[in-house]
Formats: structure tokens, C-alpha cells, sequence
């Protein structure tokens, strides 16, 4: 099978999965946005996704954002999902992509610092812990209620929604819990004042979970293996 064919099916399979999530949670699939993550991906498998139509692409890392940025076309919509130090904000925000990891209010300040230089409106999550693993980034639950993140006045930068990572498993419904956790979150914030009052997107599921998280909210799912699945570089 070419390089087109398998990603063509696998694309298909994922997009039957999403549906049937969908219909078991009373949900319309174009509710949710596939971002493809990129970062063990070979260029040609990357273009060979945006071939087929596909046009939101995710990286974790900030270093192999910007090469593979100059790789494609201007239309693609980038997102950020890896951990994001300070210091490498800029480049991230010059290739307008939507940052998922924003995990400290120090660096939510920074966002918005180079958003009023750079005369943008960025769009960002806040990335929560929910599990509460050691190894994860994210701020805790506690952190985001007690309203640290709202003591930066915004004016350029859009907190549009909490981002989270559910503990490895073999079990998909064992990741329920922490997604059902972030969509309260998202709710309890929504029903203040403030900063999250217009917050809807929940950034949560990767390919072995990302059905679970749809049936509890996920407005964006972050795959790679399940759309590069049969390939090899």
C-alpha cells in the first residue's frame, strides 16, 4: 500500500472512531478538532496528511516547530502541546500557533508580554495536572480554582481552554476520570467571573484514550501513532 493509501486509512479509521464516540455522547463530530502530532513523524508522512486535506498539526517541542513550519504551507494551523520554557515563547507565537501548555501564570505573562510586542492575539490553554503525576507538567487543580492564573490582566492573549494528560495505561476507560475531572474544572470556571468565563475547549486523548475523551468533552484530541500507524522511516 503507498504512503497516501495508509495514511488515507488511517485517517478513515480515525474519523469512524470519532464518529462513533460522537454519536454514543450526542455529539457532532465537527465539535472536535484532530490535531496530528508530529513529533515522530517523517516529513513526507507529514505532507502526505496535508495532501488528504488535513490541516492542524501538533509539536511538542519547540526547537522542531520552526524547521518543520518552513517544511510546509502557510495554511497549516500549528499548535503547541509540549512543555514551553520562557525563553523559546517567541518563535512559537511568530508562527502563530495555539500554545495547549500553558502551565504557569509566569508564563502565561510572557505570552501576553510578546503578544502586545508582536500585535497578535494568541490562543492558549492552560495545562492542568489533573492526576497529579510527578513526572507530568501542569498546574495543579487547586492552583487554577484559587485564581492565580487570573491575576494577569489579558489584553491581546485568549485563555480558550484547560489542557490535560491522563496517567499511561492499557485500559482506555481508566483515563475517564481525569477527563471527566477537567471538564468539571472547565465548568467550575466558566460559571465565575473573569478570565475563563468564555473558555470552552478541552484539550484531552491521544491514540489510546482519545474516544473516552471525546465522550466527555474533548473539543481537541492530539494523535500520532493511530494517523502514522504501518509506517516506517
Amino acid at each position: 500500500m503507498s504512503l497516501s493509501a495508509t495514511i488515507q486509512a488511517n485517517l478513515n479509521r480515525v474519523r469512524e472512531r470519532l464518529a462513533a464516540a460522537c454519536a454514543r455522547s450526542d455529539r457532532d463530530p465537527a465539535e472536535v478538532t484532530l490535531v496530528a502530532v508530529t513529533k515522530y513523524a517523517a516529513i513526507d508522512w507529514i505532507r502526505a496528511l496535508y495532501d488528504l486535506g488535513h490541516r492542524d498539526f501538533g509539536e511538542s517541542r519547540p526547537q522542531q516547530l520552526t524547521p518543520r513550519a518552513a517544511q510546509l504551507p502557510a495554511d497549516v494551523r500549528w499548535h503547541m502541546i509540549g512543555h514551553l520554557q520562557r525563553n523559546k515563547v517567541r518563535p512559537v507565537m511568530e508562527l502563530g500557533a495555539t500554545i495547549h501548555s500553558i502551565d504557569t501564570p509566569r508564563l502565561l505573562d510572557r505570552v501576553e508580554t510578546l503578544a502586545r510586542e508582536l500585535s497578535i492575539t494568541p490562543d492558549v490553554l492552560i495545562e492542568v495536572n489533573v492526576a497529579g503525576e510527578a513526572n507530568k507538567d501542569g498546574c495543579a487543580p487547586a492552583e487554577l480554582l484559587g485564581g492565580e492564573f487570573s491575576r494577569t490582566k489579558l489584553t491581546q492573549t485568549r485563555v480558550v481552554g484547560l489542557m490535560t494528560m491522563a496517567p499511561m495505561s492499557d485500559e482506555p476507560e481508566s483515563a475517564r476520570p481525569v477527563f471527566r475531572r477537567l471538564r468539571e474544572l472547565r465548568d467550575e470556571l466558566r460559571a465565575r467571573a473573569g478570565l475563563f468565563s468564555e473558555t470552552n475547549g478541552l484539550s484531552m486523548g491521544m491514540s489510546g484514550d482519545f474516544e473516552v475523551a471525546v465522550e466527555e468533552g474533548a473539543t481537541l484530541i492530539r494523535l500520532g501513532s493511530t494517523l502514522f500507524e504501518g509506517l516506517t522511516q
